[in-house]
């Protein structure tokens, strides 16, 4: 069986390195993946927002089954062409990516039906949006429609941060036509939990939930990247929020998109924030998330590519979805003065006793060396029996990874550790 992944990064890896474990799968391609991904797949130097050149790789090459990962894509359409040529994928389509696509339309459908989020206001026009923030509750929260990265959110702690938000996405254009339209928000207060979830557009089974660490700097200092880090299960999120989130979140949500004719099939991410009035929705995605699908796979005991393939036939309520009773910790390792500034094509050396638990999201091959070219350039991922046996263990591997200019932090998992020893 061929299998065809979209997309370059550590999310990628960590999916393609789960479904190797499949014996039916006899080839799997990434388009483009990236120079770690070469280890364990054969990448293809097509770019994952190329849908025309993807869909005619993907026909040439006879490709079984495809699994679109980035929101870029699947906003794009992807999962649309590749079905229109009888290719089976796993992804939602275009009509109900829109989820993460567009923060307007989820933020309208959560108020339509009555699913709980922060309270909001939408702006097409800079002078209202000024308006707006000269009586507005600070801090508050200004999002860019569209997507922008993972970048488009800006939390601003008074009111001339919030107008120069506002400027930056509607005037100066930072994040391209995504600020044509933004959200600005109730700034919500409370632990953050990401739950990843398995959906075929009636049946929803969450994942092991996550936490990530989004600032650059120890101690949640810094700017805002991509995400520093991710441990597994997040310990704020309780059996009792859990089935609170299932009754009031989640299954509401696909029951709205189904009653939108927007049926979700795929992998929906859930951001949440635990408020004192309970949990409530900071955003959805409409993928995989990143570095989140780190920590979460690793603990995922069923076979990936059957799960998948219940989603995207309908039949996810018979197919058993089982995690490991364990914790998991990603620790990432990025280039100095990432998420601004940073030099790259720096040699990597990863042990062979390292590389099961590495997954790269930003190396090239070159003459056979593993150079780095991205921010983030790798995850190191340990599974233990305690959320600090974990930790521990991804932390001694990092030691025994090495490229010039590497920076990581040095606390990942240490609020999860205290939230577990106050329990």
């Amino acid at each position: 069986m061929k299998v065809l992944v979209v997309g370059g990064g550590g999310r990628e890896h960590a999916i393609i390195k789960k479904l190797k474990q499949n014996k039916d799968i006899s080839e799997i391609f990434a388009l483009p993946g990236n120079g770690g991904i070469a280890a364990d797949a054969t990448c293809v130097p097509i770019s994952a927002t190329d849908v025309e050149g993807i869909v005619n790789f993907a026909r040439d090459k006879k490709i079984d089954y495809a699994v679109v990962a980035p929101d870029d894509p699947l906003v794009l359409g992807c999962v649309d062409a590749l079905e229109k040529v009888g290719i089976d994928c796993f992804g939602p389509k275009a009509n109900a990516a829109i989820i993460e696509g567009s923060k307007v339309f989820s933020k309208n459908l959560m108020k339509k039906y009555g699913i709980p989020t922060a309270q909001y206001e939408v702006f097409t026009d800079i002078d209202s949006a000024l308006l707006y923030l000269e009586t507005a509750p600070i801090p508050t929260v200004i999002k860019a429609d569209g997507l922008a990265l993972g970048k488009g959110v800006i939390i601003a702690l008074t009111r001339d941060e919030a107008k120069d938000a506002v400027r930056s996405m509607m005037e100066d254009k930072v994040f391209g036509k995504s600020g044509d339209s933004i959200v600005i928000e109730e700034f919500l207060e409370g632990p953050e939990v990401s739950v990843l979830s398995f959906t075929d557009g009636k049946t929803v089974v969450p994942m092991v939930s996550s936490m990530d660490h989004k600032r650059a700097g120890d101690n949640d200092t810094g700017l805002n990247t991509g995400g520093m880090g991710t441990i597994a299960p997040n310990p704020y999120y309780t059996d009792d929020i859990a089935k609170e989130c299932m009754e009031k979140i989640f299954l509401p949500t696909i029951n709205a998109m189904n009653a939108e004719g927007r049926t979700f099939k795929g992998c929906l991410y859930f951001g949440l924030m635990l408020t004192k009035n309970g949990p409530k929705v900071i955003e959805y995605n409409c993928r995989f998330g990143d570095p989140e699908t780190q920590v979460v796979l690793p603990l995922l005991e069923s076979d990936l590519l059957t799960v998948m393939r219940a989603v995207t036939n309908g039949t996810l309520a018979d197919c058993p979805v089982k995690f490991k009773e364990e914790n998991a910790a990603c620790v990432i390792m990025a280039s100095k003065g990432y998420p601004t500034a940073y030099e790259k094509g720096y040699e990597i050396t990863i042990p062979e006793d390292v590389a099961d638990n590495v997954y790269v999201a930003g190396a090239a091959l070159k003459d056979g060396k593993l150079l780095t070219s991205g921010g983030r350039v790798l995850g190191v991922t340990s599974t233990a029996d305690t959320l600090k046996n974990a930790i521990d263990a991804s932390y001694s591997l990092v030691k025994k990874i090495h490229f010039d200019n590497a920076y990581y932090r040095s606390d990942i998992g240490a609020r999860a550790l205290k939230a577990v020893e106050d329990k």
